[in-house]
């Protein structure tokens, strides 16, 4: 179980995978950011907005998730 999305308005590519969390990677470097955490089983599916705003995730544990990417 895992999900990827593309922003290409802020060049940031975001993926939800099977050990709860949420990560921000750099598309040109390949490095990962600290993880977004609060699910608590598997993500299954994010999504980026499309002014790159704003992340959403969706998990096994049955809930949605939104987060800011401002700042």
């Amino acid at each position: 179980m895992a999900s990827v999305a593309f922003s290409p308005v802020r060049r940031l590519l975001v993926s939800g995978s099977g050990d709860h969390s949420v990560r921000l990677w750099d598309p040109s470097s390949g490095h990962g950011q600290r993880p977004l955490e609060g699910h608590s089983l598997g993500v299954w599916a994010v999504a980026i907005s499309p002014d790159g705003r704003t992340l959403a995730s969706a998990s096994a544990d049955k809930t949605v998730r939104l987060w800011s990417l401002d700042g």
